[in-house]
């Protein structure tokens, strides 16, 4: 279970990005983070993955991130990897520094994402589609129990963005609790188990996807009501 109390971050200049963010995650379940830019959603997983500090405490089954790297995956389009690494360098790299890295599961991850062409090409000189791919084919491979991912969608084409989610539906093994910061609410409604809305850097909303089937309404529509979205509003200016 992943356990968020009280989450504070603040950056000089900026101020407070997250302010009191408390929830919980049980093992399993498939968390939507939502909201507009600039809410805090990429700040707040990498919070959660322990990559920057802040208020608050983040515990995974009542560990803080340093206590179980082993178990968190954090996947993002401005990817971990080393630019003068190929993919394949890459994932022999990943695979002496975790243990329960799977090297085949990440050549066929390769080939899946089309990667295979380039994957004797330095990272650094892939395309931003390219890399986010390569950052997922690493991360599903990662034997982790926690995944945390920031824009998944981001530089894929909308054939990319099938495949990833009948690969994302398919492919978990073992019960994977998966955060998803993303955009793309209507493609991502029927993965969700549950989400958080995200509004001047505390938490709006949380519901589940049986309260949004159960209203008869989407989740985009819930999203606007909760969001004070006012389709009218361009009006104004024309």
């Amino acid at each position: 279970m992943i356990e968020a109390k009280n989450m504070e971050k603040t950056y000089p200049g900026v101020g407070k990005v997250l302010t009191g963010v408390t929830f919980s995650v049980p093992d399993g379940q498939i968390l939507g983070v939502l909201g507009r830019n600039g809410v805090g959603k990429t700040t707040l997983l990498k919070r959660m993955a322990g990559i920057i500090g802040g208020g608050g405490e983040i515990l995974y089954d009542g560990k803080p991130p340093e206590k179980c790297r082993e178990e968190i995956a954090y996947l993002s389009g401005d990817g971990t990897f080393f630019p003068e690494m190929t993919p394949l360098e890459y994932g022999e790299f990943l695979g002496g520094f975790y243990p329960r890295f799977d090297r085949e599961r990440f050549a066929k991850l390769l080939d899946f994402f089309e990667l295979g062409l380039a994957s004797r090409q330095r990272a650094g000189t892939l395309s931003k589609g390219q890399k986010t791919r390569l950052e997922l084919a690493a991360g599903f491979s990662r034997g982790a129990k926690y995944l945390l991912l920031d824009e998944p969608f981001s530089g894929k084409d909308v054939f990319s963005r099938k495949d990833f989610l009948k690969l994302l539906t398919a492919g978990l093994r073992n019960g994977e609790t998966l955060v998803i910061a993303t955009h793309d609410i209507e493609e991502m409604e029927n993965i969700f188990d549950r989400v958080i809305l995200l509004q001047y850097g505390g938490i709006k909303a949380d519901f589940t996807a049986e309260e949004w089937q159960e209203s008869g309404r989407s989740l985009a529509d819930l999203y606007a009501d909760a969001m004070g979205y006012d389709p009218g509003r361009y009006r104004k200016y024309l």
